[in-house]
């Protein structure tokens, strides 16, 4: 075994060439390890911590001098005795100078400290925002890059207080959003409620400043509740030309009383057409977030019109998972404002009337027109309903009652359509055919008389609904589409006859329009 030698220059420049590894000692644990084969030498401290023994490097010699390297060791002799340990303490320190090696680099990039709110609600919106709509998530990012960042962004989130947020949001009220305000401080407590969870704080202190806020005014959405000009309202939907997810929405909107974010964002494993019953998950309602982590689903029952709009959807979007998916992305939802877009489009002005309005009308026409009870019609709005005593029904009652209530609503509907003496078998935005054509002329109808008191008797088709069925027979003699007969009817190339209150396709008709396509194919073939 080599002798321990007390290091020096002179004995480390002693040291022969082919010599073996030589371990020269300062005391106390402190050693140097000479390498003469142009290794490194290093220095090395070995101690005892918790009864166990450790070593830890130094630094290397001679850029390490042995005075550098005495005082190195005595540091970490201090740390033991005061029961730490020198490997961990090193750890700890390289981990904050690499840290403030990383900020020093943000910060020169121009981004915000890590530790600072701005950051830490950057980190949250990427965690969540995988499960919010594009067009939310970027109104999200503008108010917090517009009304919070310029105030509080740089700030350590742990040195944001409840006065400095409350003055964020004061600057929002005094522009006179107070909404925009209760937005902001609800985004901000939900970026502190994050950081309290991965340990970046201890306190949120946005939880008390809710009810310090000035309180909106409340605000109703616009709505028709005159039945001609509803009436008026939908023709318009049914004559509106665009796609059939958005024709199918202006149908369905008015009937099911959905808000348009529930009605918009429905997907097909919801609906149990057979059934004619919609089960909306309770995370989709608007509700407390309690209630939407555990409360009940939402049950909406469908009326006749509803299943019959919603089989015909099912063709072109039941193979995906949304039933109104978006014209770009199918594995979307369509756009939030598709429908009053369209209520803009046919001149109806967003202080007459918006997509929520429909559940207004509703609620007004169905007590006032139909004399359905409060209670039935809160309930299908999923509004919290009481009883006398003050307790909450349960949202899954009432459900015979609101589909018999429901189906009276549809039928009334067809009715208004009526009403308006100017009903459209099928107007459909497309309108692809290779048939020849031929135009036929429709007799016109004559508009029953208005009706005042309701209800219409749910287990008889609607005048609307005949029509409905009778291009679904027509469909099954052409074997051909629903969609594609409609079309035709559209475009004139055949005909449907009003016969009393029934509307039906002639067989002769459909044989002779059958041969009239073959024959034309058959000519088109020979010109080929």
């Amino acid at each position: 075994m080599a002798r321990d030698l007390i290091p020096s220059d002179a004995t480390i420049k002693a040291i022969r060439e082919g010599d073996k590894r030589r371990r020269l000692t300062d005391g106390d644990g402190l050693f140097l390890l000479l390498f003469a084969n142009g290794g490194s030498h290093g220095w090395r401290f070995d101690y005892t911590y918790q009864g166990r023994r450790n070593l830890i490097s130094l630094g290397t010699y001679p850029d390490t001098s042995l005075a550098l390297a005495r005082r190195k060791a005595e540091a970490a002799r201090a740390l033991v005795a005061e029961g730490r340990d020198p490997s961990v303490e090193r750890r700890a320190e390289r981990k904050r100078h690499l840290e403030t090696r990383t900020e020093e680099a943000r910060v020169s990039a121009g981004l915000p400290p890590s530790d600072s709110f701005e950051a830490v609600a950057r980190e949250w919106f990427a965690v969540r925002r995988s499960g919010w709509s594009k067009s939310y998530a970027d109104k999200m990012m503008a108010r917090f890059e517009s009304d919070v960042f310029p105030w509080l962004g740089k700030t350590p989130i742990a040195e944001v207080t409840g006065p400095m947020l409350l003055a964020v949001c004061r600057r929002i009220e005094d522009r006179g959003v107070i909404e925009t305000a209760h937005r902001a401080l609800q985004d901000s407590s939900q970026v502190f409620a994050y950081a309290m969870a991965t340990d970046k704080i201890d306190r949120n202190p946005a939880a008390k400043l809710k009810t310090v806020l000035r309180q909106p005014e409340p605000k109703n959405f616009a709505a028709i509740t005159d039945p001609a000009r509803f009436g008026q309202l939908l023709l318009a939907c049914d004559k509106y030309k665009a796609t059939p997810v958005v024709r199918a929405a202006l149908k369905l909107a008015p009937i099911l009383l959905l808000r348009p974010g529930e009605l918009r964002f429905a997907e097909w494993p919801e609906i149990d057409l057979d059934a004619a019953l919609w089960t909306v998950p309770a995370a989709r309602m608007k509700r407390e977030v309690r209630e939407k982590l555990l409360g009940a689903p939402h049950l909406v029952p469908l009326p006749r019109q509803a299943v019959a709009v919603l089989r015909e959807l099912h063709e072109l979007t039941g193979h995906a998972k949304m039933v109104f998916r978006g014209e770009r992305h199918h594995d979307r939802a369509m756009s939030d404002n598709t429908i009053n877009a369209a209520l803009r489009a046919m001149g109806f002005s967003q202080d007459e009337v918006t997509g929520h309005g429909f559940r207004a009308t509703a609620r007004t026409m169905l007590h006032e027109r139909l004399g359905f009870s409060p209670e039935i019609i809160e309930a299908q709005l999923a509004h919290s309903v009481r009883d006398s005593l003050g307790r909450a029904y349960n949202r899954t009652e009432f459900t015979e009652q609101r589909r018999a209530m429901l189906q009276a609503w549809a039928d009334y509907l067809d009715q208004l359509r009526l009403d308006g003496d100017a009903v459209p078998m099928r107007v459909s935005a497309p309108k692809p055919s290779t048939a020849p054509a031929s135009v036929i002329s429709t007799p016109p109808r004559s508009a029953p008389p208005p009706v005042e008191t309701p209800v219409v008797a749910p287990v008889l088709p609607s005048p609307v609904e005949k029509q409905e069925l009778s291009t679904i027979e027509a469909a099954k003699f052409l074997n051909a589409s629903h969609l594609f007969i409609a079309q035709e009817i559209d475009a004139g190339r055949l005909k449907c006859r009003q016969v009393g209150v029934d509307w039906r396709i002639s067989v002769s008709d459909l044989v002779t329009y059958a041969l009239r396509v073959r024959l034309g194919s058959h000519e088109d073939a020979q010109h080929s």
